[in-house]
């Protein structure tokens, strides 16, 4: 049989050209990790270190937590009615209705909740966060910091790092109430569950664990959202695409490490909090 000669470029051409471009990639996520896992640490140092920047942490509380409320309770709300319409229908089939605001509120406490609000800010918080900084960097107000002896991560990093630990949990709670009661509602006019029945249920099954996990979660969260919002806004290229590019990859990589978070988190709670 005749070999037909190939045509095109060179396959150990390809091959390198591949091997390059994923040692270029994981050259960049190792750099980025090393200097996240940097900055997160030196925010910390700065926040037990004076000034403290109150009216600035109060600030973005208020960004974060209070201006966030209405998409996550509103994503929450309809999540919550989703998950027990569809709980309830498959377990209308086994006679089994009934159980399912149990499983749900089970479900949305320690999953589903955390870490939907969390993606949602992550959208929302982290795509702020870095186009703001990002923004002071095109007009280097960051430089002017440095000038007037301000140390950029105490004055920009600590407080948004505070304010994201402390609203997330908080805005989790109401997050995850909130969807119980869209599940209720459903609950009542679509599975027919009596109120009472529903609401028993919900409390019968959940515990005290399963709200410590939540909420231990979200802290970690918040943390992610923050570290890597000002991350690549430091990061961010001059001009307004430089930015762009930047807030795209906060929010891409927030929730990446979101989620990847909650499998090592979920992991290790169930190990010590079954």
């Amino acid at each position: 049989m005749r070999r037909v000669p190939f045509r095109g470029r060179n396959p150990l051409q390809v091959v390198e050209k591949e091997v390059e471009t994923l040692g270029v990639a994981a050259e960049e996520f190792f750099r980025n990790a090393g200097a996240m896992t940097a900055l997160f640490f030196q925010a910390i140092a700065m926040a037990f270190s004076p000034p403290f920047r109150w009216r600035i942490i109060v600030e973005q509380m208020v960004r974060i937590g209070v201006e966030s409320l209405p998409i996550a309770l509103l994503t929450s709300a309809f999540t919550g009615a989703v998950f027990v319409m569809q709980t309830g229908v498959e377990l209308a089939k086994w006679g089994a209705k009934v159980y399912s605001s149990g499983i749900s509120a089970i479900g949305f406490a320690r999953e589903l909740g955390p870490v939907l609000t969390s993606v949602v800010l992550a959208g929302r918080v982290g795509a702020g966060i870095t186009a703001e900084i990002g923004t002071m960097k095109v007009t280097e107000q960051i430089d002017a910091l440095k000038t007037l002896a301000t140390n950029p991560v105490s004055y920009l990093v600590t407080p948004r790092l505070i304010a994201a630990v402390l609203m997330l949990p908080a805005i989790t709670v109401l997050a995850v109430f909130i969807g119980l009661t869209g599940g209720l509602v459903v609950g009542i006019f679509i599975l027919n569950i009596p109120v009472t029945q529903y609401i028993s249920t919900v409390f019968t099954w959940l515990e005290y664990p399963h709200y410590i996990t939540g909420i231990l979660k979200t802290v970690v969260f918040g943390a992610i959202i923050a570290v890597v919002g000002c991350h690549y806004g430091f990061e961010a290229g001059w001009g307004a695409e430089g930015v762009g590019e930047a807030t795209t990859q906060s929010v891409v990589t927030s929730s990446i490490l979101i989620l990847v978070a909650d499998f090592f988190l979920s992991a290790w709670i169930l190990y010590f909090i079954p």
